[in-house]
């Protein structure tokens, strides 16, 4: 269990106060996106339930807040990135997403419900240190590890689940190395194994973590066009990512988030220099850059 933290020790910027069943609350007003609620970020069809829907969420780690109120609301069919400096809390919002870390406080719905019994709906590709890549298994192993819940625990692979596997893995391009072991690939063939277990699974939603660090570009683009593709067929999609320059041509969405939720929308009203400078603390020499680089973005759309 979590014990108590000091929250009047961590200041926000701008502050409203909102009565709740007779308490007054603080919480963060966020401006310069539009926004259903002053206090809430919201991007939403209102004729389509969200694919996942964040309230007051609040995680802490020793008694240090991470996350502070968030609230967030994700259509269906978004390809988001999930952009802020180190430590913002960005890993840590995907993990509460999945209940891998504990809530201070806070709701979470997944398809309208919580997430117990959504969770299969969701695939996760992991962070590549969080995984111990010297595991006996090869690279059609892992894959077929996203089917498990529709083959049973000890139960034989049939042909057709193999078959599949193995048009994930093409779709991925390393179809080819669907018997090498899992410790001999390089960095961008793992990240293109988890993409293609992920694949498999055939879920609504995709939470990636970091799956663009430390890969060739080769493969940065092959994973961002099979996600390009998953939004397409309605999926939605949340990355984590540290690259500001690629935001615009990756996402179509972006929460910038630095322990409080900055922004969350589409990229051309919400990835902005102030937003950016909001995030950073306005410390990154690189915002002029990425600024250029969004209007040469919106010159060429």
């Amino acid at each position: 269990m979590n014990r108590a933290f000091d929250a009047s020790r961590f200041k926000q910027s701008s502050t409203s106060t909102v009565r709740r069943g007779g308490l007054s609350t603080k919480k963060q007003e966020i401006s310069d996106c539009p926004l259903k609620s002053p206090n809430s970020l919201k991007w939403l069809d209102m004729n389509t339930e969200p694919a996942i829907e964040i309230s007051d969420l609040t995680v802490a780690y020793e008694r240090k807040p991470v996350l502070w109120e968030i609230n967030l609301s994700v259509a269906r069919g978004v390809l988001g990135g999930i952009v802020g400096p180190n430590g913002a809390g960005k890993s840590t919002l995907i993990k509460a997403i999945l209940e891998l870390v504990p809530r201070v406080s806070g709701s979470i719905q997944v398809l309208g419900e919580p997430i117990g019994p959504q969770r299969h709906r969701i695939a996760y590709v992991p962070q590549r240190e969080s995984v111990d890549w010297d595991f006996p298994s090869t690279v059609l192993d892992v894959v077929l590890m996203g089917m498990y819940r529709e083959i049973g625990w000890f139960r034989r692979t049939r042909r057709e689940h193999r078959q599949r596997a193995i048009e994930a893995l093409e779709r991925v391009g390393i179809a080819d190395l669907k018997d090498r072991q899992i410790s001999q690939l390089s960095g961008g063939q793992q990240q293109r194994t988890f993409l293609a277990r992920a694949l498999v699974q055939s879920s609504d939603i995709m939470l990636l973590d970091e799956p663009f660090a430390a890969v060739d570009a080769a493969t940065e683009q092959s994973i961002i066009q099979v996600l390009g593709q998953q939004r397409d067929l309605g999926k939605t999609i949340l990355v984590v990512h540290h690259d500001l320059h690629t935001v615009p041509q990756y996402f179509d969405h972006v929460l910038l988030i630095n322990v409080h939720a900055v922004a969350w929308g589409p990229i051309e009203q919400v990835f902005s220099e102030e937003n950016l400078k909001r995030t950073y603390g306005g410390r990154l020499t690189i915002l002029e850059e990425v600024a250029e680089a969004m209007r040469r973005n919106v010159v060429r759309r």
